[in-house]
Protein backbone atom coordinates (compact mmCIF):
# COMPACT_ATOMS: atom_id res chain seq x y z
CA UNK A 1 0.00 0.00 0.00
CA UNK A 2 1.34 3.52 -0.96
CA UNK A 3 0.54 5.58 2.06
CA UNK A 4 1.30 8.51 0.75
CA UNK A 5 -1.49 8.71 -1.89
CA UNK A 6 -3.44 7.51 0.90
CA UNK A 7 -2.93 10.87 2.67
CA UNK A 8 -2.55 13.10 -0.38
CA UNK A 9 -6.17 11.26 -1.31
CA UNK A 10 -7.94 11.83 2.17
CA UNK A 11 -6.10 15.13 3.10
CA UNK A 12 -7.78 16.68 -0.97
CA UNK A 13 -10.72 14.82 0.29
CA UNK A 14 -11.05 16.75 3.38
CA UNK A 15 -10.14 20.30 1.89
CA UNK A 16 -13.14 19.72 -0.45
CA UNK A 17 -15.92 18.71 2.11
CA UNK A 18 -14.88 20.97 4.52
CA UNK A 19 -13.10 24.18 3.35
CA UNK A 20 -9.93 25.55 4.93
CA UNK A 21 -10.39 23.15 8.32
CA UNK A 22 -6.43 23.43 8.09
CA UNK A 23 -6.91 27.43 8.85
CA UNK A 24 -9.38 27.03 11.71
CA UNK A 25 -7.95 24.36 14.32
CA UNK A 26 -10.44 23.45 17.01
CA UNK A 27 -11.07 24.74 20.34
CA UNK A 28 -8.37 24.03 22.82
CA UNK A 29 -8.32 25.00 26.72
CA UNK A 30 -5.04 27.74 26.58
CA UNK A 31 -2.42 26.40 29.07
CA UNK A 32 -1.13 28.41 31.92
CA UNK A 33 0.70 31.67 31.45
CA UNK A 34 3.01 29.83 33.70
CA UNK A 35 3.02 26.40 31.61
CA UNK A 36 2.73 28.14 28.62
CA UNK A 37 6.36 30.11 29.51
CA UNK A 38 8.02 26.52 30.90
CA UNK A 39 6.74 24.99 27.79
CA UNK A 40 8.69 27.57 25.44
CA UNK A 41 11.98 27.35 27.99
CA UNK A 42 11.98 23.94 27.26
CA UNK A 43 11.56 24.35 23.56
CA UNK A 44 14.19 27.12 23.84
CA UNK A 45 16.43 24.91 25.73
CA UNK A 46 17.10 22.09 23.20
CA UNK A 47 17.09 24.61 20.08
CA UNK A 48 20.45 25.73 21.96
CA UNK A 49 21.78 22.48 22.45
CA UNK A 50 21.26 21.51 19.15
CA UNK A 51 22.75 24.85 17.71
CA UNK A 52 25.46 24.42 20.21
CA UNK A 53 26.28 21.00 18.65
CA UNK A 54 27.27 22.31 15.41
CA UNK A 55 30.43 24.03 17.37
CA UNK A 56 30.02 27.20 14.67
CA UNK A 57 32.26 29.33 16.74
CA UNK A 58 30.24 31.92 15.39
CA UNK A 59 28.01 33.46 18.41
CA UNK A 60 25.62 35.24 15.98
CA UNK A 61 25.29 32.50 13.67
CA UNK A 62 24.31 30.40 16.56
CA UNK A 63 22.40 32.44 18.18
CA UNK A 64 19.94 33.05 14.69
CA UNK A 65 20.05 29.23 13.99
CA UNK A 66 19.08 28.57 17.55
CA UNK A 67 15.84 30.67 16.34
CA UNK A 68 15.28 29.17 13.42
CA UNK A 69 15.02 25.69 15.31
CA UNK A 70 13.07 26.87 18.51
CA UNK A 71 10.34 29.07 16.03
CA UNK A 72 9.84 25.62 13.95
CA UNK A 73 9.33 23.04 17.40
CA UNK A 74 6.83 26.44 19.01
CA UNK A 75 4.85 26.30 15.42
CA UNK A 76 4.96 22.23 15.61
CA UNK A 77 4.08 21.87 18.89
CA UNK A 78 1.16 24.51 18.52
CA UNK A 79 -0.17 22.65 15.47
CA UNK A 80 0.29 19.44 17.27
CA UNK A 81 -1.68 20.24 20.14
CA UNK A 82 -4.53 22.08 18.44
CA UNK A 83 -5.26 19.32 16.29
CA UNK A 84 -6.20 15.71 16.68
CA UNK A 85 -7.03 12.53 14.93
CA UNK A 86 -11.07 13.38 15.43
CA UNK A 87 -11.24 16.03 12.93
CA UNK A 88 -10.75 13.82 10.55
CA UNK A 89 -13.87 11.73 9.56
CA UNK A 90 -13.44 7.99 9.94
CA UNK A 91 -13.30 6.47 6.40
CA UNK A 92 -11.48 4.12 4.76
CA UNK A 93 -8.00 3.21 3.23
CA UNK A 94 -9.11 3.57 -0.90
CA UNK A 95 -6.14 0.91 -1.41
CA UNK A 96 -6.95 -1.93 1.25
CA UNK A 97 -10.47 -1.17 1.85
CA UNK A 98 -9.50 -1.53 5.82
CA UNK A 99 -10.80 1.81 8.08
CA UNK A 100 -8.51 4.43 9.03
CA UNK A 101 -6.28 3.92 12.01
CA UNK A 102 -6.07 6.66 14.66
CA UNK A 103 -2.54 7.46 13.37
CA UNK A 104 -3.71 7.33 9.71
CA UNK A 105 -6.50 10.21 10.81
CA UNK A 106 -3.89 11.87 12.68
CA UNK A 107 -0.91 12.12 10.79
CA UNK A 108 -3.24 13.42 7.64
CA UNK A 109 -4.40 16.44 10.05
CA UNK A 110 -1.18 17.14 11.24
CA UNK A 111 0.52 17.43 7.72
CA UNK A 112 -2.54 19.59 7.00
CA UNK A 113 -0.13 22.37 9.04
CA UNK A 114 0.81 25.43 7.08
CA UNK A 115 4.15 24.94 4.17
CA UNK A 116 5.73 27.94 5.09
CA UNK A 117 6.43 26.46 8.68
CA UNK A 118 8.59 24.00 6.99
CA UNK A 119 9.74 26.28 4.55
CA UNK A 120 10.90 29.32 6.80
CA UNK A 121 12.95 26.23 8.67
CA UNK A 122 14.78 25.05 6.01
CA UNK A 123 15.75 28.31 4.26
CA UNK A 124 16.96 29.71 7.74
CA UNK A 125 19.26 26.84 8.25
CA UNK A 126 20.49 26.48 4.92
CA UNK A 127 21.39 30.56 5.11
CA UNK A 128 24.00 29.70 7.77
CA UNK A 129 25.04 25.92 7.53
CA UNK A 130 26.39 23.74 5.16
CA UNK A 131 24.26 20.99 3.77
CA UNK A 132 25.73 18.37 6.24
CA UNK A 133 25.18 20.95 9.40
CA UNK A 134 21.89 21.56 8.00
CA UNK A 135 20.85 17.39 8.03
CA UNK A 136 23.11 17.12 11.45
CA UNK A 137 20.25 19.45 12.63
CA UNK A 138 17.37 17.05 11.17
CA UNK A 139 19.15 14.33 12.72
CA UNK A 140 18.92 15.67 15.74
CA UNK A 141 14.86 16.50 15.23
CA UNK A 142 14.82 12.36 13.99
CA UNK A 143 16.52 10.68 16.70
CA UNK A 144 19.52 9.73 13.77
CA UNK A 145 16.53 7.80 12.16
CA UNK A 146 18.24 7.70 8.95
CA UNK A 147 21.49 6.07 9.76
CA UNK A 148 19.80 3.77 12.50
CA UNK A 149 17.38 2.14 9.64
CA UNK A 150 19.99 2.30 7.09
CA UNK A 151 22.00 -0.34 8.97
CA UNK A 152 19.17 -2.67 9.26
CA UNK A 153 18.95 -2.34 5.53
CA UNK A 154 22.31 -3.30 5.38
CA UNK A 155 22.28 -6.34 8.28
CA UNK A 156 18.74 -7.82 6.62
CA UNK A 157 20.97 -6.88 3.01
CA UNK A 158 24.40 -7.73 3.36
CA UNK A 159 24.77 -7.63 -0.30
CA UNK A 160 22.87 -4.00 -0.73
CA UNK A 161 25.14 -2.37 -3.66
CA UNK A 162 26.02 0.65 -3.89
CA UNK A 163 23.08 1.80 -6.38
CA UNK A 164 20.37 0.24 -4.17
CA UNK A 165 21.90 2.07 -1.00
CA UNK A 166 21.79 5.12 -2.70
CA UNK A 167 18.29 4.79 -3.56
CA UNK A 168 17.41 3.76 0.22
CA UNK A 169 19.32 6.57 1.24
CA UNK A 170 17.49 9.34 -0.69
CA UNK A 171 13.76 7.81 0.50
CA UNK A 172 15.39 7.67 4.16
CA UNK A 173 16.33 11.61 3.56
CA UNK A 174 12.97 12.41 2.03
CA UNK A 175 11.33 10.76 4.54
CA UNK A 176 13.72 12.63 7.78
CA UNK A 177 12.82 15.95 6.07
CA UNK A 178 9.11 15.27 6.09
CA UNK A 179 8.94 13.77 9.24
CA UNK A 180 10.53 17.03 11.25
CA UNK A 181 7.41 18.84 10.87
CA UNK A 182 5.75 16.10 13.40
CA UNK A 183 5.93 16.30 17.25
CA UNK A 184 6.51 12.62 18.77
CA UNK A 185 8.25 9.80 18.08
CA UNK A 186 5.21 7.91 16.94
CA UNK A 187 4.40 10.20 14.16
CA UNK A 188 7.85 10.35 13.27
CA UNK A 189 8.09 6.83 12.86
CA UNK A 190 4.95 7.05 10.73
CA UNK A 191 6.13 8.92 8.57
CA UNK A 192 9.73 6.51 8.21
CA UNK A 193 7.19 3.44 7.43
CA UNK A 194 6.07 5.47 4.34
CA UNK A 195 9.39 5.87 2.88
CA UNK A 196 10.71 2.51 4.58
CA UNK A 197 7.37 0.37 2.30
CA UNK A 198 8.76 2.47 -0.39
CA UNK A 199 12.21 0.82 -0.10
CA UNK A 200 10.61 -2.52 0.09
CA UNK A 201 9.11 -1.76 -3.05
CA UNK A 202 12.34 -0.56 -4.66
CA UNK A 203 13.95 -4.05 -3.42
CA UNK A 204 11.23 -5.96 -4.85
CA UNK A 205 11.22 -4.19 -8.15
CA UNK A 206 15.04 -4.45 -8.79
CA UNK A 207 15.07 -8.19 -8.11
CA UNK A 208 15.25 -8.58 -4.71
CA UNK A 209 12.59 -10.74 -2.04
CA UNK A 210 12.06 -8.52 0.57
CA UNK A 211 9.59 -10.95 2.72
CA UNK A 212 12.37 -13.86 2.09
CA UNK A 213 15.68 -11.42 3.17
CA UNK A 214 13.94 -10.22 6.21
CA UNK A 215 12.54 -14.02 7.01
CA UNK A 216 16.23 -14.92 6.39
CA UNK A 217 17.77 -12.63 8.61
CA UNK A 218 14.81 -13.19 11.42
CA UNK A 219 15.68 -16.99 11.51
CA UNK A 220 19.63 -15.84 11.76
CA UNK A 221 19.12 -13.89 14.45
CA UNK A 222 16.83 -16.45 16.38
CA UNK A 223 19.88 -19.07 15.76
CA UNK A 224 22.23 -16.87 16.90
CA UNK A 225 20.61 -16.04 20.31
CA UNK A 226 19.87 -19.86 20.85
CA UNK A 227 23.60 -20.48 20.26
CA UNK A 228 24.80 -17.87 22.46
CA UNK A 229 22.47 -19.32 25.31
CA UNK A 230 23.20 -22.59 24.63
CA UNK A 231 27.48 -21.77 24.90
CA UNK A 232 26.59 -19.92 28.04
CA UNK A 233 24.82 -23.03 29.50
CA UNK A 234 27.42 -25.41 28.22
CA UNK A 235 30.02 -22.77 30.23
CA UNK A 236 27.99 -22.95 33.46
CA UNK A 237 28.30 -27.01 33.32
CA UNK A 238 32.10 -27.05 33.35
Amino acid sequence: MKRSKLFLIAAVALLLSCGAFAQAPAAKTAPSPEAAAKADAEVDKKASEWAASLTLNDAAKEARVKDVIATHLKAVRDWNNAHTADEVPAGIDPFSGKPLSAMDRQIIVLSSIPKSVHENLMTGLRKDLTEAQVEAILDKYTIGKVAFTLNGYKSIVPDLTPTEEAAILANLKQAREQAVDFKNVKQISAIFEIYKTKNEQYLNEHGRNWHQLFSNYVNAQKAKKAAAAAAGGDAKKN
